[in-house]
């Protein structure tokens, strides 16, 4: 019996890339447009969804569902409570999961499902606001919903315009634009998200302050802008950080001396080096971070060079030390 699945060209007549780049620039093309499109109705939606005393609801059969799954997952993990409805479970007894202060954010491409229209009557007379991303804004469902987002696209990815491609791209794209608008004017804060995120990576990087980390107390090393290179050095060998900090008369940092700071002026003074001042071989203005700073921030400010970054409290002493052993040992990269 012959096969009824099309058999592929050769893998070697094909240009995979240039297919590849087609998609990439047709889904372009279809989410400028969409973002251009971008008014009222989308500010309606979310001044809908911030009012909402209980939760989104998001819903959608076949591909739409997908990505109402996604959209629900990403507004919950932003502040916006949301969890997926399927629309045959929900006509099927999972509309009672549904409260009178919910909020219905469905998603159908030609506006036109059954499964979607069916939940619509018990919707209505529970009072619940309908929101609709679509690309059909004159469509049966677009006509029963209380606002109409119109993400419809000129034509879809497949080379046969056929399978959902452009328009699954424009309909997350859109849900994205939601939740961050919402966790905009929420002003979320990253710590906020590590709290929804407590054993995600990104959610751990969101946790850990400099505070957590750093080395405070008699721990950090300090030295004061009058003490010998020889009083500097044992400072730093007996405190273990490769640094140690140099401080004025009021204990304000006024620079650091570093393993390559020694290297250098060893360098240039020779033996009379442990004669001299920390004052005038230390380096000025080095770069400190504050102890409430996220430990990815003291991460990007040690950019490879830094092993040992120092912390300062706000009148600009040194209130501790953070290691770059430390922050890998925290798992934070």
């Amino acid at each position: 019996m012959e096969s009824l699945v099309p058999q592929a060209a050769p893998a070697n007549d094909f240009d995979f890339a240039a297919s590849g780049r087609r998609v990439f620039a047709v889904e372009a093309d279809g989410l400028a447009a969409v973002a251009a499109r971008i008014d009222g109705a989308f500010s309606a939606a979310c001044a809908a969804i911030l009012a909402c005393r209980g939760r989104v609801v998001c819903c959608g059969m076949g591909k739409s569902g997908h990505v109402a799954r996604k959209i629900a997952a990403t507004l919950a993990s932003t502040g916006t409570p949301a969890y997926f409805l399927h629309p045959a479970e929900g006509v099927h007894g999972d509309l009672g999961m549904v409260a009178r202060e919910d909020v219905v954010v469905a998603l159908s491409n030609f506006g036109e499902t059954d499964e979607v229209l069916a939940l619509l009557p018990a919707l209505k007379r529970l009072g619940i606001p309908v929101v609709l991303l679509t690309g059909a804004p004159a469509s049966t469902l677009a006509r029963q919903a209380d606002l109409v987002i119109d993400v419809g696209v000129a034509e879809e990815a497949c080379p046969m315009n056929l399978a959902p491609t452009s328009s699954t791209t424009a309909a997350l794209a859109m849900g994205d634009a939601l939740a961050m608008a919402l966790l905009d004017l929420r002003g979320l804060r990253p710590e906020d998200y590590a709290a929804l995120h407590p054993r995600g990576t990104l959610g751990w990087k969101s946790l850990f302050k400099v505070s957590d980390l750093m080395h405070t107390g008699l721990a950090v090393p300090v030295v004061s802008e009058q003490a010998t290179m020889k009083e500097a050095i044992e400072e730093m060998t007996g405190k273990g950080f490769g640094i140690t900090t140099v401080v004025d008369p009021d204990g304000r940092l006024v620079g650091i001396l570093t393993d390559g700071d020694l290297r250098r002026q060893q360098l240039a003074h020779g033996a009379s080096l442990l004669e001299r001042r920390a004052g005038e071989c230390m380096t000025r203005e080095p770069k400190v971070i504050g102890a409430e700073e996220l430990a990815t921030s003291a991460l990007a400010l040690m950019e490879g060079r830094i092993t040992s970054l120092v912390i300062v409290d706000p009148a600009g002493r040194p209130a501790g030390v953070i290691r770059l052993h430390d922050i890998l040992l925290a798992k934070i990269v």
